[in-house]
């Protein structure tokens, strides 16, 4: 997911990516330990993913916490 597309998005909606990407990564840490995994670079993108979400979201909450 870009910055851009994830600004475009809802609270509730990011939130719901973010439940996601934390069920993608949970599945792809337990095919790693499995040794099924092939692409393990998708691990890195999921956690930039986690992280940009996470972002996005505490920078909307600290807007509505300066306006008042």
């Amino acid at each position: 997911m870009k910055a851009r597309e994830a600004h475009r998005l809802s609270d509730e909606e990011l939130r719901q990516k973010l439940a996601e990407a934390y069920q993608e990564l949970f599945n792809l840490r337990f095919q790693k330990e499995t040794r099924e995994l092939t692409n393990t670079a998708r691990i890195g993108q999921v956690r930039k993913d986690i992280a940009r979400i996470k972002t996005i979201l505490r920078e909307r909450e600290l807007a509505r916490l300066a306006q008042g």
